[in-house]
């Protein structure tokens, strides 16, 4: 009499839930884990990238008087020099210190907010005497921005569709996103949120064959490195070296370098008042 495995008998059900997952299944299991794992990278660097941005405006806004106050007196201690001495090379010198300071194409525009006809705007004048200044406007994405972007992110990226008409849907939809994103807008992200919740249903994916899937973890892969090399651009930066100094208190590391660039402001101060006496 034969006896049965210890396990008991072998059923029609066992034998099909140990047969081998078909090769397109298991391809197509890759593929979507590749898409989401892409999905969340972007998502990142997105969040990245806006911070970098909002932070170099801040930076620009902040420091930026600083910085030229700190070239004024350069020039002008330079020139002081060369008026003392006569010297051609501390003539040179000083020439080339005062064509640091020389207006430039789009300096204005940059610094519209700043710059005065007398050099300095009230508020930068301000900064620079310690007297109250009128904070920039923080665009900073708050924690809840965060989550919606990251919400929709998520439903809506170009790369869960592969139908061309839904996937250019998508793409106009995350472009409207990424700019409130960028803005900081919640309530602009909200209302996208409820757009895109009552928009049409996407269509279900269908199996793809092993050929377009191959073809599609290719172009993951590619978008992958693209991506990758975005992210080593903007960490490599000034602005992203900056910020992953203090990546929980950027405001904070803003202001550190601001009593250091004022301290070299008074110094400078004081070097040229000993030249001009």
């Amino acid at each position: 009499m034969t006896q049965d495995a210890p396990g008991g008998p072998t059923t029609r059900n066992d034998e099909e839930q140990d047969a081998p997952t078909r090769p397109e299944a298991r391809l197509d299991k890759a593929v979507r884990a590749a898409e989401q794992a892409l999905i969340e990278f972007e998502i990142a660097l997105e969040t990245f990238r806006v911070e970098v941005e909002n932070f170099s405006r801040l930076h620009h806004q902040k420091l930026g008087p600083m910085y030229a106050r700190l070239d004024e007196l350069d020039a002008q201690i330079a020139e002081a020099r060369a008026a003392a001495t006569g010297d051609p090379e501390d003539l040179r010198k000083a020439q080339e210190a005062r064509a640091m300071v020389m207006p430039m194409p789009g300096v204005d525009e940059l610094f519209h907010e700043w710059m005065d006809s007398d050099g300095l705007s009230p508020e930068a004048a301000a900064m620079l005497t310690d007297q109250p200044v009128r904070a920039p406007k923080r665009v900073r994405p708050s924690e809840e921005a965060r989550k919606l972007y990251r919400e929709l992110a998520r439903k809506a990226h170009p790369d869960l569709a592969q139908d061309e008409t839904e996937r250019a849907r998508r793409d106009e939809f995350i472009t409207r996103v990424n700019a409130a994103y960028g803005l900081g807008d919640v309530e602009r992200l909200r209302e996208l949120a409820e757009e895109w919740s009552a928009g049409p249903v996407p269509p279900e994916q269908q199996l793809s064959e092993s050929e377009e899937l191959y073809a599609r973890l290719e172009w993951l892969s590619q978008r992958k490195e693209l991506l990758t090399a975005v992210a080593k651009e903007l960490e490599e930066s000034a602005i992203g070296a900056m910020l992953r100094m203090a990546p929980e208190d950027p405001d904070r590391l803003l202001e550190e370098i601001a009593e250091q660039l004022l301290a070299q402001v008074a110094e400078r101060e004081a070097e040229l008042s000993g030249l001009v006496q």
